[in-house]
């Protein structure tokens, strides 16, 4: 028998630990890393030559929404395609357990608009052999998988189980019963092997994820007395930790600061906020990175994921969700493509959508939107040109020159924005903060207009390689050991003698993101935009090769890390 399944041999090795990069050999043996050295290509089974490579430890993705998806997908794509090799799965508290079987469809429902999942892929491909959390778990453990999955308890199928759809969509306050029974429930998923749990809570008016009629959602409502409770639990145990994205307000965010600081005391626990971004206009981002500053100056395990993607939206309006902050935008994006084509088409509701401030930003100022296609042949001279031109060139403003467009297309006509727009000087300082977790790829979510999971390649290839502005010793650390560590993950996002070998090779002067596609491999027919990578020789997790020179090999060795292990 070999001493090793597999000897990485001669690459330039960067530990995730922010250790100078050497060259040297990394044998495995069993999924773990059992010797680095120089070691002898006979003592293995398997020798990858990595001379003139990189090799790095696996990507960790502390935000996505592979909760369906990973039961069709087993490398989670695009993120699997990146080198991620640890995903965490049921973030912003949304989740598919604990679900009664009269509610599947329901809970579906809800995440074709928060999350812009298509409800076909999911009744086809979700298996539902599963009704409480921990049956939920167990069916991810029979379920094939090429990426690691680390699981959190969502609020939102929390709040419904407890006190069912109507009181928990009302926000009324849980009873005293009603909560020791969430408490009683977090603990029992725990037991089985949740992370800890996750929450949205935004407000009524200012929330641009809501449920597919528009309204708010159940963790939108509820009450911080809530948090408190299910915070004690974490503290009880000494285990897990908390999601939360979180923004009642953008006049006075200092009330959520001290309900998270407050959560994070109570707890003792690490607590994972959403989301330091650099928008165009005023630099909101340098209060949040203050704020951040100061938690960890005083001990709070207060950790925040960072924007660091610059993914553009590819969008049409009959897909386009992403202004439901905005009252008319949101009334007006609701129903059937033929019910949004009349409303949009209505020159009277239009007002309210100029009206409303802040409904540019999840796309970039509307007036950066480029035109990219249309079969209208009145509007096909402007293709690829921004809207703020096509307006010069039409004396239309931004509004009716956007929506003429999309209007005379059926809503079929393709925009291109980019939410980072004019926000460059910005984006530098969110990348350079050091306690940024690189990302924020909602991966598994917005199939058809985002390609978020992109991130990893596109840090090492634009932040670092690009513009200098990382190096790689800290991109590596970025990427893997510190949201690994932030996360609780066991022995994974660092390579070193008795690591889970989760680890990639990858060619730095050839490593690149594809251009953008569409393809059609979702369940129910569905399709999405995808960006694959290029440049990556291996990606192996737990000790095998699942990924070889940019092409899948079906290796289905990824594992549900229960309690991160």
């Amino acid at each position: 028998m070999a001493k090793f399944d597999i000897i990485i041999k001669a690459g330039m090795i960067f530990d995730g630990a922010r250790n100078p990069r050497y060259i040297s050999d990394v044998g495995i043996k069993d999924g773990i890393i059992t010797e680095i050295g120089f070691l002898k290509d006979s003592d293995a089974d398997r020798v990858l030559d990595a001379k003139g490579k990189h090799v790095a430890p696996g990507f960790v993705d502390l935000h996505t929404h592979y909760d369906g998806q990973i039961f069709w997908d087993p490398y989670c794509s695009i993120s699997g395609w990146h080198g991620t090799t640890s995903v965490v799965i049921g973030n912003c508290g949304f989740g598919l357990a604990p679900v009664l079987p009269e509610l599947r469809d329901r809970s579906m429902l809800a995440l074709t608009r928060n999350e812009a999942i298509p409800l076909a892929s999911m009744q086809h491909g979700i298996p539902w052999d599963w009704v409480t959390y921990p049956e939920m778990l167990d069916s991810l453990e029979r379920t094939d998988k090429s990426v690691n999955i680390l699981p959190y308890v969502g609020l939102t199928p929390l709040l419904i189980w407890v006190m069912g759809m109507d009181r928990a969509k009302a926000g009324e306050v849980p009873t005293d019963e009603e909560h020791a029974e969430m408490r009683r429930l977090l603990h029992e998923a725990m037991d089985a092997g949740a992370c800890g749990w996750s929450v949205q809570r935004m407000s009524k008016e200012i929330n641009f994820q809501r449920d597919f009629d528009g309204t708010p959602l159940p963790t939108d409502v509820m009450h911080d007395e809530t948090a408190i409770h299910l915070a004690e639990v974490l503290g009880e145990r000494n285990a897990g930790f908390i999601q939360m994205t979180l923004a009642r307000s953008v006049t006075d965010p200092s009330v959520d600061r001290l309900h998270v600081e407050h959560l994070a005391e109570i707890s003792r626990r690490p607590i994972i906020w959403n989301a330091i971004a650099a928008l165009s206009g005023a630099p909101v981002h340098r209060d949040v990175i203050n704020w951040l500053k100061s938690c960890i100056e005083r001990g709070l395990r207060v950790n925040a994921q960072a924007a660091t993607t610059e993914a553009p939206l590819f969008f049409t309006f009959e897909d386009w969700n992403l202004w439901d902050d905005s009252p008319a935008w949101r009334e007006a994006t609701l129903g059937t493509t033929e019910e949004r084509l009349a409303k949009l088409a209505e020159p009277e509701r239009r007002q309210g959508m100029r009206d409303w401030p802040t409904m540019a930003g999840s796309s970039g100022p509307i007036a950066e939107v480029v035109l990219i296609r249309t079969s209208a042949p009145e509007h096909k001279q402007y293709e690829n040109l921004k809207i703020r031109d096509i307006m010069t060139l039409t004396g239309k403003d931004e509004i009716d020159t956007i929506l003429d467009i999309a209007v005379a297309d059926g809503l079929k006509a393709l925009f291109y924005g980019e939410p980072f727009a004019g926000a460059r000087g910005y984006q530098r300082e969110v990348v350079e903060f050091e306690y940024g977790i690189a990302g924020v790829s909602d991966g598994g979510a917005h199939t058809k207009f985002l390609t978020a999971g992109r991130y990893p390649t596109e840090y090492l290839t634009k932040w670092v390689r690009e513009m200098a502005w990382v190096s790689l010793e800290d991109a590596h650390w970025r990427l893997s050991a510190y949201p690994a560590f932030c996360a609780g993950f066991t022995n994974r996002g660092v390579i070193r003698v008795g690591a889970f070998a989760d680890v990639i090779v990858y060619d730095y002067k050839d490593l690149a993101v594809l251009p953008a596609e569409v393809v059609y491999d979702f369940p129910g027919d569905e399709w999405r935009r995808v960006q694959r990578a290029r440049g990556y020789n291996y990606v192996i997790v737990n000790g095998q090769v699942t990924i070889e020179n940019d092409k899948i090999t079906g290796a289905a060795s990824g594992r549900l890390l229960r309690h991160g292990g």
